[in-house]
C-alpha cells in the first residue's frame, strides 16, 4: 500500500504543498535558511517558497519581492531584541550591573536558535541600500531607549551625562560591531568577549560623566 503524502488540509495533495500561508511562516522559512555565515540577502525566493511548503507564486501574496521579506525581517528582529534586552535592563539595579546583564544578554541573543540578530548584524554590512537603511532604523531605536535609560541611572547616581545621545550611539555601535565579529568565535569566546564589551561600555559611561563634570 503506497502511503499519501502529508499536505496541509487545504494544500495540493500531488505536491504537498501548501494552499496558503501568512506573513510569519514565510519569515520563520527564511530564518530556517539563514546562519552566521549566510545572510537573508543571499537567499532566492524559491528557497523561501520551497522551504515553507508554497508554490513560488503563493509567495507574492505576502510580499512583493525579497527585498520587503528582507525588510520584514530586520523589523522582526529590531522589535524582539529591543524588548529582550529592555526587559534585562529593568531587572537590573546598579549602573555596573546593567551594563555587564545588558551586555550578557546580547551575547545570549547572539546565540540563541531564532537566529535574529544574526539579521540584523549581517544586513548591515552585506545587504542591500534597503537593509542598510532598515538596519539603521532600528539601531536608532535601541539608541533612542538606550540613552532615555541611561540617562535615568545617571540621575539615580546624582551624575549627569556628556551628550547623552551621542553616548547611546558610540555604546549601541560598539556593542552591534563587536557582535558582528563574535559571530565568528566559538562560544567558549563568550565570557571574555562580555566581560570585554562591559569594560569598554563603562568607559565610555565614565569617561562621558567626567566630561560633563568639567
Amino acid at each position: 500500500m503506497i502511503p499519501h503524502p502529508e499536505v496541509h488540509p487545504d494544500g495540493d495533495p500531488s505536491t504537498g504543498r501548501k494552499a496558503s500561508i501568512s506573513r510569519e511562516d514565510l519569515l520563520a522559512a527564511a530564518l530556517k535558511l539563514i546562519g552566521p555565515h549566510r545572510s537573508v540577502s543571499t537567499l532566492s525566493l524559491r528557497e523561501v517558497a520551497r522551504e515553507a511548503g508554497i508554490a513560488p507564486n503563493s509567495f507574492y501574496r505576502q510580499f512583493r519581492d525579497m527585498d520587503e521579506l528582507a525588510v520584514a525581517l530586520i523589523d522582526l528582529a529590531g522589535r524582539s531584541l529591543r524588548k529582550v534586552i529592555g526587559e534585562a535592563r529593568q531587572r537590573i539595579g546598579s549602573d555596573k550591573s546593567i551594563v555587564h546583564g545588558s551586555v550578557s544578554t546580547f551575547i545570549e541573543q547572539l546565540r540563541a536558535d531564532d537566529k535574529l540578530l544574526h539579521v540584523l548584524l549581517r544586513e548591515g554590512t552585506v545587504g542591500s541600500d534597503a537593509f542598510k537603511q532598515a538596519v539603521d532604523r532600528e539601531l536608532e531605536f535601541f539608541e533612542d531607549e538606550l540613552r532615555i535609560d541611561l540617562i535615568r541611572l545617571a540621575a539615580a547616581d546624582g551624575a549627569t551625562l556628556h551628550e547623552p545621545a551621542l553616548v547611546s550611539k558610540a555604546i549601541t555601535r560598539l556593542v552591534f560591531a563587536m557582535g558582528a565579529t563574535a559571530m565568528d568565535l566559538p562560544p567558549e569566546k563568550d565570557a571574555e568577549l562580555i566581560d570585554q564589551l562591559a569594560q569598554m561600555v563603562r568607559m565610555i559611561l565614565t569617561g562621558s560623566r567626567a566630561i560633563a563634570e568639567e
